[in-house]
C-alpha cells in the first residue's frame, strides 16, 4: 500500500479528514499529557502516517494512549483535531489486526463490545473473564479477592441479566459492523 493509499484510507474515516492539513508545528505533542508514554508523539504519528508507514503506525501504542482530553485539538492552529485522528487510527489498527504489543486496550474494546452484543449490556464477570483469558490469565488470581468481595456485597452477578431490547442493541452493533466492512 502506498503512502497516498494509506492517507486516503485515513481521510475517508470520520475523524481522519484533517490529516493532510497538518503543518507539523508540534503543538499537539507539546500539549499532550501522555506524549511521554507514547511510542511516537501525536506530531510524529501523523508524519509517519503521511509517509505511508502503515504497519509502524498501526502497531504503535500511541493512539491507544490518547486520553481524548482534546488539548491538542483545541490548540491546533489548523483545527486538525489530532485526538480524532488518533481514534481513527485505533479503528484502523483493529480493522487490519495490527494491535500494539504494548497495550491491551484493543482486546478490552473487543471484549466489551462482545459482552454488549451478547447480553444487551455489559456483563461484568463475563467481560473481565474474556479480557483476562485473552491477555493475561494469571492476573485473574490477583483479582479473585476483589471479585469475591463484590459478589458478597451484591455488586457482581454470576450470571448475565436479561436486558430489555438486547435484540435491538445487537442489531445496531451488527449494522455498525456491516457499515464498517462496506468501507
Amino acid at each position: 500500500m502506498s503512502a497516498a493509499d494509506f492517507i486516503r484510507e485515513i481521510s475517508l474515516l470520520p475523524g481522519g479528514e484533517g490529516i493532510t492539513g497538518c503543518i507539523q508545528c508540534g503543538t499537539c505533542s507539546a500539549s499532550c499529557p501522555n506524549a511521554n508514554l507514547m511510542e511516537y508523539s501525536p506530531r510524529k504519528i501523523i508524519a509517519m502516517a503521511r509517509a505511508g508507514m502503515k504497519e509502524d503506525v498501526l502497531r504503535s501504542n500511541s493512539m491507544w494512549y490518547c486520553l481524548t482530553c482534546n488539548l491538542c485539538s483545541v490548540r491546533c492552529p489548523r483545527d486538525i483535531k489530532p485526538a480524532e485522528i488518533m481514534h481513527t487510527l485505533e479503528c484502523l489498527s483493529v480493522r487490519h489486526s495490527l494491535d500494539s504489543r504494548q497495550t491491551r486496550t484493543s482486546a478490552m474494546y473487543k471484549a466489551f463490545v462482545d459482552s454488549v452484543k451478547s447480553h444487551g449490556r455489559v456483563y461484568e464477570l463475563g467481560f473481565m473473564l474474556k479480557f483476562y483469558l485473552k491477555t493475561n490469565p494469571f492476573a485473574l488470581f490477583g483479582l479473585m479477592g476483589v471479585g469475591i468481595d463484590l459478589f458478597l456485597c451484591g455488586r457482581l452477578a454470576l450470571a448475565p441479566g436479561k436486558a430489555k431490547g438486547r435484540g435491538k442493541v445487537k442489531a445496531v452493533l451488527e449494522r455498525a459492523q456491516a457499515l464498517k466492512e462496506a468501507r
